[in-house]
């Protein structure tokens, strides 16, 4: 019954985002019937028969699948009706770019931008009413999956709180101790539950509690420890008739550097140029606001913990640290100034490491560089956070995609080894894509609550540690 379920949901989905892209497709096969074929046909003397047509719209089928793809925009019912919404507009954006200057290429001109902005204008609208009527059809066909948590002495709030935030999708029907026993937990577990969450239990019982679910097919959330990112990234081997997995002695391989770092020089050398206006405003507005200086200069670290001064737009006041005391930005920070607040929110404060990335102290993907103090309080609470020098430091990476300012260390190291341990070109070009979208979204530049989990608190050591 689960599977017949989980098919339908899957079948459903995949349903209702290929129809919104043929939708979409439509409205910009209009617009070439209507404005651009005929310029094409009276200026350029072309003649395009029906299989010309299709070629036509066939690209721009692909290229929007793989845009959607990218972003998850195919992912109606999954993310927030917001993050699909999102991700819609810059699969849309993005392909209507390449189209029109596809169709620029065609005509030997720069054609008349206004047919392609009012696709993308009509097109928006379009995915506003689809995206409210798939997640409509979504919900009303798939209720809340009423969940069971499992866990063990460390406090679960937090997990807590983020299933909550999304009461579309997941209800806690129950929260259960692993120390009430093994037997209980099993006869619960087969329970009228949607899914299970193994969260902060030992190994051990991981695992019997894994078997047992698997064996009953049973859905199962689980919190993966640090072993099992670094598993996850193994190279699969066959010893005779004995499978084993491999995780490397070092991160990326001769030819991935190498690529790597010819992305950097050429995508940092163009965005300088292209950025340089933005930057000039924004130097004259800080240094009309206070008098001080203009950029912000820091001892951080990167690849192997070498040191090196990153270059910031400052967006505090000048004596922000004039103790000398290393602190992460809280929320709503008073050190931050007016003009600060908004280079922050929209990342502008972080052009000036393109300059970082152009002399290899960076890369455009990578764990965020952080402070030799605050690594040593890191390492303090989680020795493996040394892991994530293996590479070098980057403008942005899987961590700041996929988590936000204020998502805990311990997950951040997590995300981080995602990506080292999974490293590719293509992964790098997919990050660097998905960077723009989080732009545009306020809560992943949240500064650190009064609550929050950071290693420069010292109750973090109950809630970072692993079991064993």
């Amino acid at each position: 019954m689960r599977r017949r379920i989980k098919t339908l949901t899957r079948f459903m989905v995949l349903q209702l985002s290929f129809i919104g892209l043929f939708f979409h497709t439509a409205i910009y096969a209009y617009f070439w019937f209507e404005e651009y074929y005929p310029f094409l046909r009276f200026h350029r003397n072309f003649k395009y028969y029906f299989k010309g047509h299709v070629l036509i719209l066939g690209i721009y089928f692909v290229l929007l699948f793989f845009f959607a793809n990218t972003y998850g925009a195919l992912k109606v019912g999954y993310l927030k009706p917001v993050d699909v919404l999102i991700s819609e507009f810059f699969s849309l954006l993005f392909v209507n770019i390449v189209s029109y200057f596809q169709i620029s290429l065609m005509a030997n001109w720069v054609v008349d931008v206004k047919p392609i902005a009012w696709t993308m204008l009509i097109q928006t609208a379009f995915s506003a009413l689809w995206v409210f009527i798939c997640n409509f059809c979504y919900y009303k066909a798939f209720p809340p999956r009423e969940i069971l948590i499992i866990h063990g002495e460390r406090p679960i709030d937090d997990i807590i709180a983020k299933f909550e935030s999304r009461k579309d999708k997941y209800k806690i029907a129950k929260c259960m101790n692993i120390s009430e026993g093994m037997e209980a937990v099993k006869k619960e577990v087969r329970g009228d539950y949607g899914a299970v969450v193994l969260w902060d239990i030992s190994a051990t019982d991981r695992n019997l509690l894994l078997k047992y679910c698997y064996s009953y097919s049973i859905r199962v959330y689980t919190m993966p420890k640090i072993s099992d990112v670094l598993i996850k990234g193994a190279d699969q081997l066959h010893l005779f008739d004995t499978p084993l997995y491999m995780t490397r002695e070092y991160a990326l391989k001769v030819e991935q550097r190498m690529a790597k770092r010819m992305v950097d020089l050429i995508c940092s050398v163009l965005l300088l140029v292209i950025a340089s206006p933005i930057m000039l405003i924004t130097a004259i507005l800080i240094k009309a606001y206070d008098g001080g200086p203009v950029f912000y200069k820091q001892i951080r670290c990167t690849q192997d913990r070498k040191e090196f001064y990153i270059l910031k737009f400052r967006s505090m006041k000048e004596d922000a640290e004039k103790d000398g005391v290393a602190r992460l930005a809280a929320k709503n920070d008073s050190r931050v100034t007016p003009i600060g607040k908004f280079i922050r929110m929209t990342r502008i404060d972080e052009l000036p490491q393109l300059i970082n990335i152009l002399k290899g102290e960076m890369s455009f993907i990578g764990p965020r560089p952080e402070r030799p103090e605050i690594i040593d309080k890191y390492i303090e609470e989680m020795p493996e956070f040394s892991f994530r020098m293996k590479v070098k430091a980057g403008l942005a990476g899987y961590a700041q995609v996929y988590g936000k300012y204020n998502t805990t260390p311990y997950d951040k190291l997590k995300l981080d080894l995602t990506y080292i341990e999974q490293y590719s070109f293509w992964l790098d070009l997919k990050l660097m894509l998905l960077t723009l979208k989080i732009l545009i979204k306020p809560e992943s530049t949240e500064g650190v609550s009064d609550t929050q989990t950071t290693a420069l608190k010292n109750e973090s050591a109950q809630k970072m540690g692993e079991h064993q």
